[in-house]
């Protein structure tokens, strides 16, 4: 745990080797990460934390202030109790929150990756209308059920990002959580609404980037994650085959791959970026 004046923040390690910092989605703590953990741990050290409102991290944001910059900052906490530079690792929201600390410069970073964020705004900015209001009919239809007293309408959430019948398949003890966490997830769409997106921002990203999505995951977050790798200049695409959007459950083992062969091949890169240096 992480100690700070406006609040803890969760904090785990395990592992040796490299840093990975690993960042959870909505309704989610570090504890979603424990598969992924298992399969990198003897290889990287493994650093996970929770989000604003989940877990033992204490909220920041209020209804009236849900800025981005509120959870950019608990994550840069993490990145300098970790020590830099790290390659952090985002899952659905937590992509996007990790997407917003490599924008703000704040902290080293040696690579990214992206899982599935829900770049809605990027979306709009591009002009990819019908996909951006899929997600605008999905979240309003979902808020406006939440405040008529329906206290599972987090589910239609749920199973917008994995398929019908999602929701239902959760443990009991997981839906409850969702449930439960529904105010918190209500603000991290405002704050997902409220950040500013656009190919010319994206640009400046100037490290090694991976973007994952699932090839069963629904086609707006399929192009919305298609095009953060087209707007970022140095970002790889990878599509998991049969996955959706909660691969990091459903797909372990192929999703801990690809986090260790882009970290493997971002260090590579930047071994071989130093020895051109000292040649010169």
């Amino acid at each position: 745990m992480i100690e700070e004046v406006s609040g803890c923040i969760d904090y785990d390690e395990c592992g040796t080797g490299s840093t990975i910092v690993l960042v959870p989605g909505s309704c989610s703590t570090g504890a979603a990460w424990r598969p992924i953990v298992a399969e990198l741990s003897s290889r990287f050290r493994c650093v996970t934390t929770s989000l604003l409102g989940y877990g033992g991290t204490l909220e920041r944001r209020t209804a009236s202030d849900p800025c981005i910059s509120h959870e950019a900052e608990v994550l840069e906490s993490v990145v300098r109790k970790a020590g830099g530079p790290v390659h952090l690792v985002g899952h659905s929201f937590g992509g996007l929150v990790a997407l917003a600390v490599a924008l703000r410069s704040q902290v080293p970073l040696s690579s990214l990756v992206i899982l599935e964020a829900p770049a809605i705004e990027l979306l709009r900015t591009q002009g990819e209308d019908r996909y951006y209001g899929l997600f605008r009919d999905m979240t309003e239809a979902y808020f406006a059920g939440f405040a008529s007293g329906n206290a599972g309408a987090i589910a239609a959430m749920i199973d917008f990002y994995g398929g019908p019948g999602t929701f239902a398949s959760w443990p009991p003890r997981v839906c409850a959580y969702a449930e439960r966490t529904t105010p918190v997830n209500i603000v991290d769409w405002a704050s997902a609404y409220g950040f500013p997106l656009s190919a010319a921002l994206l640009a400046a990203i100037r490290m090694p980037v991976l973007v994952a999505r699932g090839s069963a995951s629904h086609p707006a977050m399929q192009r919305a994650n298609a095009m953060l790798s087209e707007c970022i200049d140095q970002a790889a695409l990878a599509t998991i085959d049969g996955a959706a959007h909660f691969m990091i459950a459903t797909h372990a083992t192929d999703v801990a791959h690809l986090i260790a062969q882009h970290v493997l091949g971002a260090e590579l890169r930047q071994t071989a970026f130093r020895q051109r240096d000292i040649c010169f």
